[in-house]
C-alpha cells in the first residue's frame, strides 16, 4: 500500500476457556514464541507478551492490512492447535470466545510493556477479573457483565 503510514498499538487480552489455569511455566515461553511467530506472519510486531496460567496479554504494533478480529482469530486458532498437537494439556485446549483490545499512543508504550512483563507480580496483588474491569473502565468501554469472560474467583 503506497502512501499508507500508520502507528497502531493494541494490547490484546484473552482467556483460557473455563478460566482454567492450563498454561504451565514449563511451556509458557515456547507458547509465547509460537504466538509471536504467528503475529509476525501478518507483518505485525509483538512488543510484549505474557502468558499467565489462565489468560494472556499481548501488545502488538499492528500492520494496517489486518483487523484486530482477524489477528485474534488467527492467534487463538494457531496457538490452540499447537497446544493440542503438543499434548501439553490433558484433553482439548480452547480459548474463551472474545477478547479485549485496548489502543495506546507511542508515548504510552514503555509503560504498557512494563505492565505486561510484570504480570506475575501484578497478579499477586489482584485478580484477572479486577484487572479486566479496570481496563474496561479506564478506557470507558461500556459492557454487560453477562457477556464478559467466565469468572471463577
Amino acid at each position: 500500500m503506497a502512501n499508507t503510514y500508520t502507528q497502531l498499538y493494541v494490547q490484546f487480552v484473552f482467556s483460557v476457556k473455563g478460566r482454567k489455569s492450563l498454561i504451565k511455566e514449563q511451556f509458557r515461553e515456547e507458547l509465547e514464541k509460537i504466538i509471536c511467530g504467528m503475529i509476525t506472519t501478518t507483518k505485525s510486531k509483538v512488543l510484549a507478551i505474557y502468558c499467565n496460567p489462565d489468560h494472556i496479554h499481548i501488545l502488538v504494533s499492528m500492520h494496517p492490512t489486518i483487523s484486530c478480529s482477524k489477528l485474534m482469530e488467527q492467534v487463538k486458532s494457531a496457538s490452540s492447535n499447537w497446544l493440542n498437537d503438543k499434548k501439553y494439556i490433558v484433553g482439548k485446549f480452547a480459548w474463551q470466545d472474545g477478547y479485549g483490545g485496548f489502543t495506546y499512543s507511542k508515548s504510552q508504550i514503555d509503560a504498557v510493556v512494563k505492565y505486561i512483563l510484570n504480570q506475575p507480580e501484578h497478579h499477586k496483588k489482584g485478580s484477572f477479573r479486577e484487572e479486566y474491569h479496570t481496563l474496561l473502565d479506564s478506557f470507558e468501554i461500556e459492557y454487560d457483565e453477562r457477556y464478559l469472560f467466565e469468572w471463577y474467583d
